[in-house]
């Protein structure tokens, strides 16, 4: 009787430091399913404009403000960054690592070829389909999040 109630105690000491590991940032999050990072460079109209979820592990995070972090996707060489009002949220550097569950605002930002300001498309590269890529405008994709979760990278069992 004993032994059976000590190993009760272990494993409800054992959920609760388990559930101390996941740390919130901002706003709780919602029920919505997690969107693969993928789904949304494959389909990004079907995400602008709408709060999606996503998962990852953090690969970057700000180092002055803390007011983003880039979570490496589900496919190789993607990642999507997560920013932040500056000063709502702050996301600290050693969170680099962990595992992350981030919702918020799918957006896109569309940089102009004129945002480098020692580049000049000056038709030196040919015209139309034959031009310079540098000097075409970019589009660049980011999430204006609202809240996050994050567990140690050991934690996940997903």
């Amino acid at each position: 009787m004993i032994r059976a109630l000590m190993i009760c105690l272990l494993c409800v000491s054992a959920a609760a430091v388990a559930g101390d590991a996941v740390t919130t940032y901002g706003e709780e999050l919602s029920e919505t399913e997690i969107v693969p990072i993928s789904a949304l460079y494959e389909s990004p109209d079907d995400y602008f404009g709408k709060t999606v979820k996503v998962e990852g592990r953090v690969v970057g995070v700000c180092a002055k403000r803390g007011c983003w972090i880039e979570l490496a996707g589900d496919e190789e060489f993607q990642s999507m960054r997560i920013k932040v009002t500056d000063g709502v949220i702050v996301f600290p550097v050693e969170c680099k690592g962990q595992v992350a569950v981030a919702e918020g605002v799918f957006t896109k930002i569309d940089i102009p070829a004129a945002a480098d300001p020692n580049h000049k498309c000056d038709g030196e590269h040919g015209e139309g389909e034959e031009a310079h890529s540098s000097c075409q405008p970019k589009t660049a994709f980011q999430i204006m999040g609202t809240g996050a979760e994050m567990r140690p990278a050991q934690a996940d069992a997903r």
